[in-house]
């Protein structure tokens, strides 16, 4: 891997339609790193294709630092935003080869949002694992199957290379950035100014299955899926959540799948995953007490859960992703 150069270089790629949050976003971290005195300190450019003022999809308007043509020489972060102007950066050759060549000459490329399918494009996640926009993920594994899409992660790092979730999730990959060049301590200052988790639980379907599912439109559902969040040790079966709903189990879970999309046990499996990889990743918690907690009665079918929808096991996902130090909760 490429030493880091003097100092931390950030170059943001922009084009018309851009998601204003993934750019300022990023750089507000950055920014705020710099004024916590981080050395080497973080020095942003905005390019663009073109010069002049860029208009984002809210309407906000941006002024690059410059053009991509005029952005040459080390780069230590290359950062590719997203947002609805994205189908029409895909089609911009010129773009897209600056892109690739660009990143051949940085130490770590990230993409916030819909902006990996710029790095798509170019060759630069094939054979990684990488997330995006929870709704543009299928059609990133679509168009790049030599692409591991992970659709629940709020970032995700192969190599060098740095893939965030949507929006806000850029902020989160930045902050991961600022603790990887910098230090926990440094992220922790950075977070509390900006009033943001040091590092988010969960994935990006909300930390439970809210976000992946449709909004009932029926009352008794609404009600349903909040007593699930709220009541993860109880009994959750077809039968029990019926009588909650006031329908037969047959009714119920036929209306069910067709108006959140997918099945009750589903569903509730999956809020209970959730639920425990947050208690995994915040918590000194044990795994026997966890498995408690979130309804799955004992370690074995926990261990069985997280190999279908995590592909681990919780004492690996623990490994990975807990926050130090650990602490049991009050």
């Amino acid at each position: 891997m490429r030493s880091p150069p003097a100092s931390h270089r950030v170059v943001v790629v922009v084009y018309p339609d851009v998601q204003s949050l993934d750019v300022t976003g990023p750089v507000e971290v950055f920014a705020a790193a710099a004024r916590f005195g981080a050395q080497p300190a973080y020095v942003t450019e905005i390019v663009a294709r073109e010069p002049g003022t860029i208009r984002t999809s809210s309407g906000l308007s941006l002024v690059p630092d410059g053009t991509i043509d005029g952005c040459g020489g080390p780069i230590d972060t290359l950062v590719v935003a997203g947002g609805d102007g994205t189908r029409a950066a895909l089609a911009d050759r010129p773009l897209l080869d600056w892109v690739r060549d660009a990143a051949g000459r940085s130490r770590r490329v990230a993409s916030v949002c819909s902006g990996a399918l710029v790095l798509a494009a170019v060759g630069l996640l094939d054979g990684r694992r990488a997330t995006t926009h929870w709704s543009v993920c299928d059609v990133m594994a679509r168009l790049h199957p030599g692409v591991e899409v992970d659709p629940d992660r709020i970032y995700v790092r192969d190599g060098h290379v740095w893939t965030s979730a949507g929006v806000t999730a850029g902020m989160d990959l930045a902050l991961a950035l600022v603790e990887e060049d910098h230090g926990g301590a440094l992220a922790l200052n950075v977070a509390r100014r900006l009033v943001l988790f040091t590092r988010r639980g969960g994935g990006q379907s909300q930390f439970s299955s809210q976000l992946a599912v449709r909004r009932p439109e029926r009352r008794p559902l609404r009600d349903v899926l909040a007593h699930v969040a709220e009541n993860l040790d109880d009994d959750l079966s077809v039968p029990a959540l019926a009588r909650r709903a006031v329908m037969s189990p047959r009714t119920f879970a036929r209306t069910f799948r067709s108006e959140v999309g997918t099945t009750p046990a589903a569903y509730v499996q999956a809020t209970r995953v959730e639920a425990a990889r947050r208690l995994l990743e915040t918590t000194a918690m044990g795994t026997a007490e966890i498995a408690r907690a979130c309804g799955f009665g004992t370690v074995e079918t926990m261990h069985r859960a997280f190999r279908r929808t995590v592909h681990t096991t919780p004492g690996r996902y623990r490994r990975h992703f807990a926050v130090a130090p650990l602490a049991r909760p009050a």
